[in-house]
């Protein structure tokens, strides 16, 4: 990720389930540009940031659609979920995007 200012964010994760057409559950830790775990704090983030953060992802069919819908456990309550927020925000509108073309 890119934040507006110009940083580089990595991050990483293993997956820890996958039923398909259903839900995918993966962590999610900031990382350096090799893909090493790094302290949230590399990227200055407060203490109270933790190492590792759970995304769950379910599928549900509806009306011939799939909704989706994600859940990002564990970022404080501060400018840090605003920004992720964001982040993922920007990352579905490019995949509705990819899926509209």
């Amino acid at each position: 990720m890119r934040s507006p200012e110009g940083q580089d964010f990595w991050s990483t994760g293993q997956y820890r389930e996958i039923t398909p057409i259903e839900r995918i559950v993966f962590t999610d830790s900031f990382a350096d540009e090799f893909g090493n775990v790094v302290s949230p704090t590399y990227y200055g983030m407060g203490d109270d940031f933790p190492p590792e953060l759970v995304v769950t992802v379910t599928l549900e069919a509806l009306d011939g659609k799939t909704r989706m819908t994600m859940h990002h456990e564990g970022i404080p309550a501060s400018e840090h979920r605003e920004a992720a927020q964001l982040g993922w925000n920007q990352s579905f509108d490019k995949l509705a995007a990819s899926l509209l073309a």
